[in-house]
């Protein structure tokens, strides 16, 4: 038994410098995990802008294959990151249709693939959320006259517990990918914060290959503290 877990000593020591390099802000742990929240929340702030008008059209509105739209957007919940990276890729390199822009390995491409990464989870579930909403509530609506917009607004304000879960769950999806962050991004660690790419999950898959276990512990455990954050404040909208 004793050799079973000998193995698991760098686990324990990892743990207890991890938690010391918490404590104590180190500077690298804290710039990789502020810029890591800055590329997502602006990621899921972009996708839920673009998610939110598209699932109300798709939701409302009657169109020849909109049951074949709807399953495809559903499909690509689990598109591989890797691919979104791969595609993302394609556009921006220097030779790509969109190369001039200089996004290749900049935050800036990052936050476009973990957008494009959350845009099905917000349309398909933005769907299911509205169509959910009684269909009294949505006559009503129009019975009272409400243009267009107002009506986008006002069902959206009844199904806004349901959107906001599912905004919670495209977060969620983009902080812990990391094959498109790779592709993308290179996980460069520059002396400007902004020219940096490195975030928590490409770091952790650096320092595990350097075998820094403690760093790569920390980061990790930031990364699951962040999402057990999100999951409370989730429940705690959802409650009220």
């Amino acid at each position: 038994m004793t050799g079973l877990f000998e193995g698991l000593d760098p686990i324990g020591e990892g743990l207890f410098q991890a938690i010391e390099l918490i404590l104590t802000l180190d500077p690298a742990v804290m710039e990789i995990t502020v810029r890591s929240l800055i590329i997502t929340f602006s990621a899921v702030l972009l996708g839920s802008l673009i998610s939110l008008p598209i699932g109300a059209a798709i939701a409302f509105k009657e169109f020849p294959g909109r049951k074949s739209v709807i399953n495809l957007v559903q499909t690509l919940y689990a598109v591989p990151t890797v691919v979104v990276g791969l595609v993302v890729f394609l556009f921006i390199r220097r030779t790509g249709p969109f190369g001039t822009l200089g996004l290749l390995f900049t935050p800036g491409g990052m936050v476009i693939g973990q957008t494009i990464l959350v845009l099905p989870i917000i349309i398909g579930l933005t769907i299911s959320a509205l169509i959910a909403v009684d269909t009294t509530i949505r006559d009503t609506i129009i019975s009272l006259g409400a243009t267009k917009v107002q009506f986008f607004f006002s069902v959206l304000k009844e199904a806004r517990f349901a959107i906001v879960a599912a905004v919670a769950m495209a977060f969620g999806r983009a902080i812990s990918e990391v094959g498109a962050a790779i592709i993308i991004g290179g996980n460069i660690q520059a002396s400007s914060f902004w020219s940096s790419t490195r975030i928590l999950t490409t770091a952790i898959t650096l320092e595990t290959g350097r075998g820094d276990i403690s760093l790569s512990i920390a980061l990790g455990i930031i990364l699951l503290s962040i999402a057990l954050v999100v999951n409370i404040i989730m429940n705690f909208v959802q409650q009220r």
